[in-house]
């Protein structure tokens, strides 16, 4: 199935930064994309499935995990087939059941022939792929915390009369929701990483070449891919310089401590923020070609993962957090940290 283009979507680039940002490095924690619909939500999530880079699987396992570190059961196999493919984009719908979701455990095989027998269930199948959540407010609440759950620890574990299994399950997690139909936990808000706000595309020559576009790509999905070929071919080169690139990524040591100023100065408690930031601004600079941490990095990243943490008041508007605002109490908590250290090594 051709997907239409990440690099032909119009506009929409915070939305596009922040799934690439997640793409580079998934312990950012995923992103919950909130926005009406006919906005590009889904069509930015699937094309970017085409951008990343092939991995190899082990071709019969139901994790499609890494020939060079195998699942526990693989392990224990004596020859491993191999093959090359694109990452997966699972889809988990609204309806879909626990046993759907996190898999079961066939109890009379288990107990029949003393085996752990795992019928694996979507979480297995996203495992080093994208698990794609459209309306993730409208999920049941068992089932948001099983997947979140999983995302946060790389593993699913499928408990069933007195039996217990564990997979591996890391993925990149995406979801979506339109505000109008409904709000998300702020406790299930606060697990995933980045929140991106998208709205309508208001400028009319904008909005005449998404049809343009549009039609062209219904017309002939393949020559319209083609017409865009170098440049998602150079889009996902500079995700793949970035995956390489990232574990040399080194955060100025400041900026920690910073980055704990930053939240705490937004309000945010959850100590999840600051991860999200510091591994969000480690992508960014992945992103960027370099191996240290800047500024502007992190006041990007702050951005991206603040908004959805801040206080709530029921009786005003929902808060926002601008990059302006961002940068100014970094800049606080920069100037803070500088006292602080010029008062422990005071100049002789």
């Amino acid at each position: 199935m051709r997907y239409f283009p990440f690099t032909a979507i119009v506009q929409q680039e915070r939305l596009k930064t922040a799934l690439l940002l997640n793409a580079v490095n998934p312990a950012v924690g995923g992103v919950l994309i909130v926005g009406p619909a006919g906005t590009g939500k889904s069509t930015a999530v699937r094309g970017l499935a085409e951008l990343l880079p092939e991995i190899e699987v082990v071709s019969d396992c139901h994790f499609s995990c890494d020939p060079a570190d195998p699942c526990p059961s693989c392990r224990g196999r004596d020859e491993l087939p191999k093959a090359r493919r694109q990452r997966r984009i699972v889809d988990l719908p609204l309806n879909a059941t626990e046993d759907r979701v996190a898999g079961t455990v066939d109890i009379a095989l288990a107990l029949r022939e003393g085996e752990r027998a795992l019928e694996p269930g979507l979480l297995a199948e996203a495992n080093r792929g994208i698990l794609y959540v459209d309306e993730i407010n409208l999920l049941d609440d068992h089932l948001t915390d099983i997947l979140l759950d999983a995302a946060a620890l790389g593993v699913n574990v499928v408990e069933r009369e007195g039996i217990s299994v564990a997979h591996p399950a890391r993925f990149l997690l995406v979801g979506t929701m339109n505000e109008e139909e409904g709000e998300l936990r702020p406790q299930i808000a606060d697990r995933i990483g980045l929140r991106v706000e998208v709205g309508a595309v208001v400028e009319p020559e904008a909005r005449g070449e998404i049809v343009r576009r549009r039609e062209a790509f219904t017309a002939d999905a393949e020559a319209f891919a083609g017409a865009w070929e170098d440049a998602q071919a150079e889009l996902a080169e500079t995700v793949t310089v970035a995956e390489r690139l990232l574990p040399d990524v080194q955060v100025p040591d400041h900026f920690y401590a910073a980055v704990g100023q930053l939240t705490v100065k937004a309000g945010v408690s959850s100590h999840r923020a600051d991860v999200s930031i510091v591994e969000c601004a480690k992508a960014a600079a992945a992103l960027a070609g370099r191996s240290e941490v800047e500024i502007e990095d992190v006041v990007g990243a702050a951005a991206l993962a603040l908004g959805h943490r801040l206080p709530v008041d029921p009786f005003a508007p929902p808060p926002t957090l601008e990059p302006a605002m961002v940068r100014r109490l970094l800049d606080d908590a920069l100037e803070l940290e500088r006292s602080k250290k010029a008062e422990a090594n005071p100049v002789p």
